[in-house]
C-alpha cells in the first residue's frame, strides 16, 4: 500500500492500515519534522475535538495525545476596550476542544506508525504524478530533483490541498474539481510566556479579537506561549497590502488589538519574518478511481482553518475508511466507493 503525504492524515491512515496487517510505504516531500525544524509561521495550531479524538481512540493513542493538549473550555472574546468575555462551549463537564501543536501531534503519529514495523516513510520524496492506466507512480527526490517511476497496485492521496494525486484523477471520466480561493490570508505571530514560564492570558480558552472583516485568534501552548493568527484581506483597505512598514503594523494593532500589543514584544519582527499564507476551499468528485486511487483529507475537501475542523474531518476520514476495510476488505473498489458515498455529504456540509 502506498500513501502520498506523511502529514496528519497520512501518518494516521498508515497506522490504521498497519494495524490491519498491511505493509505501507509513505512518501513525504518535506524533511522529517522530528529532526528538522518546521518553517516558522506555517503551523496553525489545531483545535482537536471529540470527532478527532474518536479516530485516535481507534488506534489506541488517546491517552498519549491528551498529554499534549490544553483544554479550551470556551471562547474568550476581546472587545476593543479590553473587556474579556468567556463564552463556554458547553456547561457540561468534559465538553471542550483541545489546543495542540500540529508538529507535536504529527510527531506522535509518525512514531506510532513506524513502531508497528509495517510503515516505511520516505522523507524528501514527493509524489508528483500517477498514471491511472499504467499505475505508474512518479516520485521526486526533493534534495536532488531526480524523479523515478514505479508501478504500484494503488495509492491513497493524503498530500494536501495542492494534491498531485488529485491531479491524476482529472484523467478520470466525470471528475470535477472546484477550488475556491479566498481574498483573505493569514499571518502567524506569538505571545511569549510570561516570567517564570506562565501564560499571560487565560490558558483554558481560545482567544478571539473579532473585528468585523478581520480577526486575531490565539491558542495556548504547553510552554506558556500562545500561537496567534491574524486573518486579514490580502488587498484593499485594512489589508496585508497596506501593512508595508513596521510603523503601519504597530499602528494597525494598536488601533484594533490594543490589549494584545503589550503581550507581543516582537510583533513587527515576526510580522515581516513570517510568510503570509493563503486560504481556500477545495471541492471535487469523485474521490476515487476504480481500485487504483483514493484521496482524503485536504486533498479531497480542504477547508479554511478558522472553522477548526480540517484535521478533525481528516481523522474521521481515516476512521471511516478503516470501517469500510473491516466490512469489505480486500475488495478495494468497493471499499473506496463505500467510503466516498459515506463521507462526501459530510465534507460538502463542512466546506
Amino acid at each position: 500500500m502506498v500513501i502520498a503525504g506523511a502529514g496528519l492524515a497520512g501518518s494516521l491512515l498508515s497506522l490504521f492500515l498497519a494495524r490491519r496487517g498491511y505493509d505501507v510505504v509513505v512518501y513525504e516531500g518535506r524533511p522529517d519534522l522530528r529532526t528538522t525544524p518546521i518553517d516558522a509561521g506555517r503551523s496553525i495550531n489545531l483545535a482537536l475535538s471529540a470527532r478527532g479524538l474518536h479516530a485516535l481512540d481507534q488506534v489506541g493513542l488517546t491517552d498519549e495525545i491528551l498529554r499534549l493538549v490544553i483544554p479550551m473550555r470556551g471562547r474568550m472574546i476581546h472587545d476593543l476596550d479590553g473587556t474579556q468575555t468567556l463564552q463556554p462551549y458547553s456547561h457540561r463537564p468534559g465538553e471542550h476542544i483541545n489546543a495542540i501543536s500540529r508538529a507535536d501531534l504529527n510527531k506522535k503519529l509518525l512514531d506510532a506508525a513506524e513502531a508497528t514495523g509495517r510503515v516505511t516513510v520516505h522523507f524528501n520524496h514527493r509524489c508528483t504524478a500517477f498514471d491511472l492506466d499504467t499505475r505508474r507512480l512518479h516520485v521526486q527526490d526533493t534534495r536532488t530533483g531526480v524523479t523515478t517511476a514505479t508501478t504500484v497496485p494503488r495509492v491513497i492521496g493524503c498530500d494536501g490541498a495542492g494534491s498531485a494525486i488529485r491531479q491524476a484523477l482529472t484523467a478520470s471520466p466525470g471528475f470535477s474539481f472546484t477550488p475556491e480561493m479566498l481574498d483573505y490570508g493569514y499571518k502567524e505571530l506569538t505571545i511569549p510566556p510570561g516570567e517564570g514560564g506562565g501564560w499571560r492570558l487565560e490558558k483554558h480558552a481560545l482567544h478571539i479579537w473579532p473585528r468585523h472583516r478581520f480577526m486575531l485568534i490565539a491558542l495556548p501552548n504547553l510552554d506558556g506561549s500562545f500561537t496567534c493568527t491574524l486573518f486579514l484581506r490580502l488587498e484593499g483597505p485594512e489589508s496585508f497590502a497596506g501593512l508595508a512598514a513596521p510603523a503601519d503594523v504597530r499602528a494597525f494593532f494598536e488601533r484594533h488589538f490594543p490589549d494584545a500589543v503589550p503581550l507581543m514584544p516582537d510583533l513587527t519582527g515576526e510580522f515581516f519574518e513570517n510568510p503570509t499564507g493563503t486560504l481556500g476551499t477545495v471541492r471535487c468528485r469523485p474521490w476515487h478511481h476504480e481500485d487504483a486511487v483514493l484521496i482524503l483529507g485536504d486533498a479531497a475537501h480542504a477547508i479554511v482553518p478558522f472553522f477548526g475542523q480540517g484535521m478533525n474531518c481528516a481523522f474521521e476520514d481515516c476512521a471511516t475508511l478503516d470501517g469500510c476495510l473491516e466490512r469489505f476488505g480486500p475488495d478495494w473498489r468497493r471499499v473506496f466507493e463505500t467510503f466516498y458515498r459515506l463521507r462526501k455529504p459530510n465534507a460538502d456540509a463542512i466546506a
